[in-house]
Protein backbone atom coordinates (compact mmCIF):
# COMPACT_ATOMS: atom_id res chain seq x y z
CA UNK A 1 0.00 0.00 0.00
CA UNK A 2 2.79 2.43 0.83
CA UNK A 3 4.35 1.86 -2.62
CA UNK A 4 1.22 3.15 -4.38
CA UNK A 5 1.05 6.08 -1.97
CA UNK A 6 4.68 7.02 -2.69
CA UNK A 7 4.09 6.77 -6.46
CA UNK A 8 1.04 9.02 -6.12
CA UNK A 9 3.02 11.59 -4.15
CA UNK A 10 5.87 11.45 -6.67
CA UNK A 11 3.43 11.91 -9.55
CA UNK A 12 1.82 14.88 -7.79
CA UNK A 13 5.23 16.49 -7.20
CA UNK A 14 6.10 16.06 -10.89
CA UNK A 15 2.84 17.68 -11.95
CA UNK A 16 3.42 20.61 -9.61
CA UNK A 17 6.98 21.08 -10.84
CA UNK A 18 5.92 20.95 -14.48
CA UNK A 19 3.19 23.50 -13.87
CA UNK A 20 5.81 25.90 -12.49
CA UNK A 21 7.88 25.93 -15.68
CA UNK A 22 7.68 29.07 -17.82
CA UNK A 23 4.52 28.53 -19.78
CA UNK A 24 4.70 29.53 -23.37
CA UNK A 25 3.42 27.03 -25.87
CA UNK A 26 6.17 25.23 -27.72
CA UNK A 27 6.12 25.78 -31.46
CA UNK A 28 8.17 23.38 -33.49
CA UNK A 29 10.41 25.09 -36.00
CA UNK A 30 9.42 24.70 -39.63
CA UNK A 31 11.69 24.70 -42.64
CA UNK A 32 11.37 26.04 -46.14
CA UNK A 33 13.03 28.19 -48.77
CA UNK A 34 13.35 31.95 -48.42
CA UNK A 35 13.90 34.57 -51.08
CA UNK A 36 13.98 38.35 -50.83
CA UNK A 37 12.40 41.43 -52.36
CA UNK A 38 13.81 44.92 -52.72
CA UNK A 39 12.42 48.15 -51.24
CA UNK A 40 10.04 49.89 -51.12
CA UNK A 41 8.33 47.45 -48.75
CA UNK A 42 4.89 49.01 -49.03
CA UNK A 43 2.13 49.11 -50.11
CA UNK A 44 1.40 45.63 -48.81
CA UNK A 45 -1.52 43.22 -48.78
CA UNK A 46 -1.91 43.54 -45.01
CA UNK A 47 -1.42 47.24 -44.35
CA UNK A 48 -1.90 49.13 -47.60
CA UNK A 49 0.40 52.15 -47.62
CA UNK A 50 1.46 51.83 -43.98
CA UNK A 51 5.23 51.62 -43.51
CA UNK A 52 6.00 48.65 -41.23
CA UNK A 53 9.76 49.16 -41.26
CA UNK A 54 12.42 47.12 -42.99
CA UNK A 55 12.22 43.74 -41.21
CA UNK A 56 9.12 42.50 -42.98
CA UNK A 57 8.07 39.51 -45.06
CA UNK A 58 5.49 38.16 -47.41
CA UNK A 59 4.40 34.56 -47.05
CA UNK A 60 3.24 31.96 -49.55
CA UNK A 61 -0.02 30.04 -49.49
CA UNK A 62 1.41 27.56 -46.96
CA UNK A 63 1.46 30.28 -44.26
CA UNK A 64 -0.91 32.93 -45.66
CA UNK A 65 -4.12 31.30 -44.38
CA UNK A 66 -6.46 33.69 -46.23
CA UNK A 67 -4.73 36.72 -44.70
CA UNK A 68 -4.73 35.50 -41.09
CA UNK A 69 -0.93 35.55 -41.27
CA UNK A 70 -0.96 39.37 -41.32
CA UNK A 71 0.91 40.73 -38.32
CA UNK A 72 2.45 37.39 -37.30
CA UNK A 73 6.07 37.51 -36.37
CA UNK A 74 8.53 34.80 -37.32
CA UNK A 75 12.06 34.26 -36.12
CA UNK A 76 14.04 33.13 -39.16
CA UNK A 77 17.49 31.50 -39.38
CA UNK A 78 19.43 30.51 -42.49
CA UNK A 79 20.45 26.86 -42.31
CA UNK A 80 22.00 26.37 -45.77
CA UNK A 81 22.10 27.56 -49.32
CA UNK A 82 20.07 26.03 -52.11
CA UNK A 83 22.60 26.69 -54.84
CA UNK A 84 26.37 26.93 -55.27
CA UNK A 85 26.87 30.30 -53.53
CA UNK A 86 29.82 29.96 -51.12
CA UNK A 87 28.99 30.61 -47.45
CA UNK A 88 25.41 31.81 -47.94
CA UNK A 89 24.46 31.84 -44.24
CA UNK A 90 25.63 34.19 -41.53
CA UNK A 91 26.09 31.39 -39.00
CA UNK A 92 23.82 31.53 -36.00
CA UNK A 93 22.19 34.81 -36.97
CA UNK A 94 18.43 35.13 -36.67
CA UNK A 95 16.04 37.87 -37.68
CA UNK A 96 12.48 38.48 -36.56
CA UNK A 97 10.14 39.63 -39.30
CA UNK A 98 6.55 40.79 -39.37
CA UNK A 99 4.25 39.38 -42.05
CA UNK A 100 2.86 42.27 -44.06
CA UNK A 101 2.36 40.79 -47.51
CA UNK A 102 1.33 37.83 -49.60
CA UNK A 103 3.82 36.04 -51.84
CA UNK A 104 1.58 34.97 -54.71
CA UNK A 105 1.72 31.63 -56.48
CA UNK A 106 4.98 31.24 -58.31
CA UNK A 107 6.83 32.57 -55.27
CA UNK A 108 10.10 30.65 -54.98
CA UNK A 109 10.04 30.59 -51.19
CA UNK A 110 7.68 29.97 -48.34
CA UNK A 111 8.90 33.29 -46.91
CA UNK A 112 9.75 36.28 -49.06
CA UNK A 113 11.96 38.39 -46.78
CA UNK A 114 12.68 42.06 -47.22
CA UNK A 115 16.22 42.53 -48.52
CA UNK A 116 17.15 44.01 -45.12
CA UNK A 117 15.89 40.92 -43.27
CA UNK A 118 17.53 38.51 -45.75
CA UNK A 119 20.83 40.39 -45.47
CA UNK A 120 20.75 40.04 -41.68
CA UNK A 121 20.97 36.24 -41.94
CA UNK A 122 22.45 35.51 -45.38
CA UNK A 123 24.40 36.82 -48.33
CA UNK A 124 21.91 38.28 -50.85
CA UNK A 125 24.07 36.84 -53.65
CA UNK A 126 22.81 33.41 -52.56
CA UNK A 127 19.36 34.34 -53.90
CA UNK A 128 17.45 31.44 -52.34
CA UNK A 129 18.29 29.91 -48.98
CA UNK A 130 16.91 27.17 -46.78
CA UNK A 131 15.60 28.58 -43.49
CA UNK A 132 14.23 27.41 -40.20
CA UNK A 133 11.49 29.58 -38.74
CA UNK A 134 9.08 29.69 -35.83
CA UNK A 135 6.72 32.13 -34.19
Amino acid sequence: MSGRYEMGVLLMICIILLSCLPGSPVHAAQQGNAVFFNPPYFPSACNGNQNDGVLVAGVSDRLWNNGRACGRRYRVRCIRGTNEAPHPCKNGKTVTVKVVDYCQSGCQGIINLSRDAFSAIADPDAGIIRVEFDQ
